[in-house]
């Protein structure tokens, strides 16, 4: 499965191919040239949901000719080995700037059920920002427990497992240049 020559070990931990790194990278130019008619004169800051969205936010920015700013903040509604979400969300890292008046962009790899989007936008909100936008590389809208706002998306999935291009299981397999779904013996 994977495109660039040569075949990764990873890829015979994969049972499908979800969204090639093809599809990928047309799509980010697409997502660029529409956040880009939204902010380009706002000096955004984007915000990188960690880990899973810096490859997302890496290549994203890439297609956005403007000036903007960029933060992280790491978020957890998962423990160790569990491809459902715990329902219970953490910030383990926060901003290191300031939003209060400045146009956000949360930069998110995956909404799934919602709640960890849900509680990040109550609290980014609570700091007055001008506006507060969500870009998600994946949606999972099937999933959704709690209606969250998305502005721009990538692609929608199925409610399946994936990894890849920054998404994982149990911090591997961020790597793979594409989205594709985890075998079921790999995880169970």
């Amino acid at each position: 499965m994977h495109d660039a020559g040569s075949p990764m070990f990873l890829d015979g931990d994969v049972a499908e191919l979800l969204v090639s790194r093809e599809q990928i990278q047309a799509r980010l130019v697409e997502l660029g040239k529409q956040i880009a008619s939204d902010y380009e004169r706002l000096n955004p800051i984007l915000v990188c949901a960690l880990k899973g969205g810096v490859t997302f936010l890496a290549d994203l920015i890439r297609c956005l000719d403007f000036h903007l700013e960029i933060d992280f903040m790491a978020i957890s509604s998962y423990g160790g080995k569990q491809t459902e979400s715990t329902g219970v969300v953490r910030i383990l890292m926060d901003l290191n700037a300031s939003i209060e008046g400045r146009h956000v962009l949360i930069v998110e790899d995956i909404v799934d059920t919602g709640r960890t989007l849900d509680y990040v936008l109550h609290n980014l909100e609570t700091r007055r920002p001008a506006s507060l936008k969500v870009c998600a590389l994946l949606d999972k809208p099937t999933r959704r427990i709690v209606p969250v706002p998305l502005a721009y998306v990538g692609f929608e999935i199925a409610d399946k497992f994936v990894i890849g291009y920054g998404l994982d299981f149990n911090e591997q397999y961020r790597n793979l240049p594409y989205v594709g779904v985890l075998k079921p013996e790999k995880y169970l």
